[in-house]
């Protein structure tokens, strides 16, 4: 029973030393430590209004912001530390040593996020652009350091990886997405009054852009029939419903101009032989 009493006596006297010795340590660390907090916030939101108010980039925005925002927090750590008495350089050191290993277990996301960055200084292309890159095409919805997201006409969301975007071919037609039509029609019907039908037919409709407008015009001779192209640009979230409505329209109004469109057909001639001729060449 002494033995134990002498033992939480102990205990209690190094306690009262350690408050004693450094109680002025512990409150002026944990001082610097909710300084820097609130400090490290009203800098970082700070930042956050003045891009916003300068129109910046959102993602660049709060990426600097969040960077800021670590930097202080991280140094103030440091300042904790060293009221201790702690000695901060081996923590940086081993700091290094990790970080030197993890990035090659990390150089994967790493390099999607030097991408991002490359995307958000250069803006090869905004949210709200239609973009065709490393095989799929959408519209931009979100850039993220790490990547991109595109979402289709069908709603489903592509999510691309930054380092699959720069240094791949990019294809970016803003707002729109061409569409291309071909239709064949008889080489005894006006190619002129087919063109005009296609183009008033193209000018009916709202959604088709008129900036650039559309074009229309003889594409090329084929066998049956003098094709006549169209190119017309569109929402991209409206593709596929445009491209359908406007085909039957130009359908039908090229049926109600009596201009036909001719199925293929190849002309077979049949050349007969006596029966004398058949006998001498054998």
């Amino acid at each position: 029973m002494q033995d134990e009493m002498r033992a939480a006596q102990k205990l209690i006297n190094t306690v009262m030393d350690f408050f004693v010795n450094y109680s002025f340590q512990v409150v002026g660390a944990i001082l610097v430590l909710i300084m820097g907090v609130i400090v490290a916030r009203i800098v970082s939101s700070f930042l956050l209004r003045l891009f916003e108010r300068q129109d910046f980039d959102i993602t660049l925005s709060k990426f600097i912001a969040s960077a800021v925002k670590i930097t202080i927090l991280v140094f103030v750590i440091i300042v904790a530390l060293g009221k201790f008495g702690i000695s901060v350089a081996p923590f940086i050191a081993a700091l290094a040593a990790i970080a030197f290993g993890a990035s090659f277990a990390i150089q994967g996301p790493l390099s999607n996020y030097g991408a991002g960055l490359v995307i958000i200084l250069t803006r090869p292309f905004a949210v709200g652009n239609t973009i065709t890159v490393a095989g799929v095409s959408g519209v931009v919805e979100e850039i993220n350091l790490g990547s991109t997201n595109l979402i289709d006409e069908d709603g489903v969301k592509i999510t691309i990886p930054n380092k699959h975007v720069v240094g791949e071919v990019l294809f970016n037609s803003q707002e729109h997405k061409i569409i291309e039509g071909l239709v064949g029609i008889s080489y005894d019907s006006n190619p002129i009054e087919a063109i005009g039908i296609i183009q008033e037919t193209l000018d009916e409709f709202e959604e088709i852009s008129k900036d650039p407008a559309p074009q229309v015009g003889i594409q090329e001779f084929s066998d049956s029939s003098v094709n006549i192209g169209f190119r017309y640009w569109v929402p991209t979230k409206r593709y596929f419903q445009t491209l359908y409505t406007v085909n039957l329209s130009v359908y039908r109004h090229l049926k109600e101009g009596n201009i036909e469109i001719p199925f293929p057909q190849r002309d077979v001639h049949i050349v007969s032989r006596s029966r004398d001729a058949l006998s001498s060449t054998s």
